[in-house]
């Protein structure tokens, strides 16, 4: 009797011991299957490139969309991107405003965003998808991204005649949840300072037609950009001192990242 008591325990430890091996065998299975369907599914995460062109030109890449802004230099400047997305102009001058650029361009498919002053100047035969008058304080979206227009003007009597009140559009562009401001030719004026949660700055500063190095400075400090690009730096005598711009913010604000691109080369 006590020897079938003991083949019977041993068999019910055997069968105990296959069920287990068996349960943790179809919980690897589920975890493999499991995990192999979430690499397979997985979205590759778009990432926002920063393209400088020249001068005020650049293209924000982000996934497959490109954003021309101030496009100049002819087709052959962008020929790297594909075609443009939307475009952004600011202003009425050749630096901002290249009418045979954009007309070199694949506009077909493309929304320009400008003020009035700039629409003005279109030819009527040009080729573009879609055109949005856009001026200062106004907003729009396009295809998810948002763009507000800020204005952009001087300050100082002897420049005045550069860039009135009213006439070209900063603008401030939302691209995933990150807002970027584009200064335009403008000086350190109210509405810059007056700017929140900006995450990336891209700020002017050439004399005669915009502003000092150190008005850019003193505008930047307030505003508190996470990031600030200094751009458009070319003026009448050479370009400005960017990199004293950057020891001057970094010297107010050690928590702002001035970030040197090749605008020139």
């Amino acid at each position: 009797m006590k020897n079938y008591y003991l083949v019977l325990l041993a068999i019910c430890l055997v069968a105990f011991s296959c069920k287990t091996e068996k349960k943790e065998e179809s919980a690897k299975v589920l975890e493999t299957s499991t995990k192999d369907m979430v690499t397979k599914t997985t979205n590759k995460e778009k990432v926002l490139t920063i393209n400088p062109i020249s001068h005020a030109t650049m293209v924000l890449s982000y996934g497959d969309d490109d954003i021309y802004v101030d496009p100049t230099g002819g087709a052959e400047a962008f020929s790297g991107f594909s075609s443009a997305e939307i475009v952004l102009i600011t202003d009425i001058h050749g630096d901002h405003l290249d009418l045979e650029t954009l007309q070199a361009l694949d506009l077909s498919g493309a929304t320009i965003i400008a003020p009035k002053a700039v629409v003005d100047k279109f030819p009527k035969d040009m080729t573009v998808g879609n055109i949005v008058t856009l001026n200062n304080g106004d907003t729009t979206a396009v295809n998810d991204y948002n763009f507000e227009a800020i204005p952009m003007y001087n300050l100082r009597e002897e420049a005045l005649k550069f860039h009135p009140k009213g006439r070209g559009n900063g603008y401030v562009v939302t691209i995933n949840n990150e807002r970027i401001y584009i200064s335009g030719d403008t000086e350190d004026i109210p509405e810059m300072r007056a700017l929140l949660n900006i995450d990336k700055a891209f700020v002017c500063m050439n004399l005669p037609y915009t502003m000092t190095v150190e008005s850019a400075v003193s505008a930047v400090l307030e505003f508190k950009p996470k990031q600030v690009y200094p751009y458009h730096y070319r003026g009448t005598d050479g370009l400005s001192d960017v990199d004293n711009f950057k020891t001057l913010v970094n010297q107010g604000d050690e928590s702002i990242e001035v970030i040197q691109l090749d605008w020139y080369k």
